[in-house]
């Protein structure tokens, strides 16, 4: 079960002017199930987005900055699950060119113009055939009030479907934001999450948007982890359809581009703790915070560096209170130089260690009381300078071998 987590409210998924949304049942996968999404944007609208650092970057990939390097405008998003078109060579590029131009033909744009996503099993060939026949079904359905159904249909090892909406007042002006994602499993983001989208009404210039959608990355999605594992296929796209009433935001310094990137990293940041609530075989929910570190990177090396432990992972899942395990992670997360004399380890507030050993004060039956819960804080001092990282993780049970175990059956 999700932790402390709920399906969301239809009612509370705010329409964007301007991106509309239709989805279609294509038996990619399995038949029975949402797994075909088409997001159509106005003219006018602006998009930008990170990508997979993965060197195996799936076909999807590939195509969709291909067709962002052409510059034409963009005028639609094609997203299918339980093929991820990837380690599938010329062959998988071709069938997301395929998609794009049968996409493009019902709705009267180029080619260049559609952007493919996928996910779902890698290395298999994309049934495009069947992507085909089901997008005049999506084209048919497009709505703006259609959000549950889109982040229902790019689940895949999900239980929930992960969305948020905010409106905000920038300058004067309302503007609606609305986003979505899907990942439980294979989420250590070198960027984003598996897939990510978030759309806006607001007027912003691509040179802006391109800097908000990085910064909005680098602190929501770039600070998740379930199981350590980059997917060749992750993208996080971030859609300005310029149909709100205002000014468009054409410098990042102004007080409006703050705004927005501000509300556009409050729903990526629920977003990306929505997966790692969700993670596969989850029980526990953990926050980890590392403090005091010459730079930032030091301290994002020490907090993955317990995120990835398995030995940590499983004595969370436990609720053992085996915490010299943290240590041991701290101390082999590559900084060289490190003191430990002068490293304390929290959970939540209680006191495990100081100095670099057991703390005097630190009673076992505390440590474990903070263990049962199902939402955890680890804070680690590092005693070094001023730079602090956070990142949000899960327990590794054994659900998440079984779930890993059947993924292909």
């Amino acid at each position: 079960m999700p932790i402390n987590l709920m399906s969301p409210d239809p009612e509370q998924l705010l329409p964007v002017k301007g991106v509309a949304l239709g989805t279609a049942e294509a038996g990619i996968k399995a038949p029975g199930r949402k797994d075909l999404l088409v997001m159509s944007l106005a003219l006018g609208s602006t998009i930008a987005g990170v990508f997979t650092r993965n060197r195996f970057r799936a076909a999807p990939v590939l195509v969709s900055l291909e067709h962002l390097h052409a510059k034409p405008e963009v005028r639609a998003l094609v997203v299918n699950t339980g093929n991820a078109n990837a380690g599938t060579g010329n062959e998988g590029i071709n069938r997301a060119r395929q998609t794009c131009a049968a996409l493009a033909k019902l709705l009267g744009c180029e080619a260049q113009a559609v952007l493919p996503f996928s996910t779902g099993v890698i290395m298999e060939p994309l049934p495009v055939e069947r992507i085909v026949a089901g997008l005049p079904h999506c084209v048919a359905g497009l709505r703006e009030n259609n959000w549950l159904d889109a982040a229902q249909a790019i689940m895949t090892t999900d239980t929930l479907p992960k969305a948020r909406s905010r409106r905000v007042s920038i300058n004067g002006a309302a503007v609606t934001i609305t986003g979505i994602a899907k990942g439980a499993g294979m989420i250590r983001p070198d960027m984003a999450t598996m897939l990510g989208f978030i759309a806006s009404d607001a007027r912003v210039s691509q040179p802006v948007l391109q800097t908000v959608v990085s910064d909005a990355a680098r602190d929501s999605f770039n600070c998740c982890t379930v199981d350590g594992d980059t997917s060749t296929n992750d993208a996080f796209m971030l859609i300005a359809s310029g149909q709100a009433q205002m000014q468009e935001i054409t410098r990042i310094e102004s007080g409006e581009a703050t705004a927005y990137c501000d509300a556009v990293t409050e729903i990526a940041q629920w977003l990306a703790q929505a997966i790692v609530r969700d993670g596969e075989g989850a029980t526990k929910f953990i926050t980890i915070s590392v403090e005091g570190g010459k730079h930032g990177e030091e301290c994002s090396k020490v907090a993955y560096a317990i995120a990835h432990s398995p030995l940590v992972k499983t004595a969370l899942f436990a609720s053992d209170p085996n915490l010299g395990r943290i240590l041991a992670a701290i101390g082999y997360a590559g900084i060289g130089d490190l003191d430990v004399s002068k490293i304390s380890l929290y959970l939540d507030d209680v006191l495990v260690a100081e100095k670099g050993c057991r703390a005097t004060r630190y009673n076992e039956a505390d440590g474990q009381k903070v263990m049962r819960k199902q939402e955890i804080g680890i804070r680690v001092l590092l005693g070094r300078g001023s730079a602090k990282s956070r990142v949000w993780t899960c327990d590794l049970s054994p659900e998440y071998v079984k779930i890993n175990s059947e993924y292909r059956t």
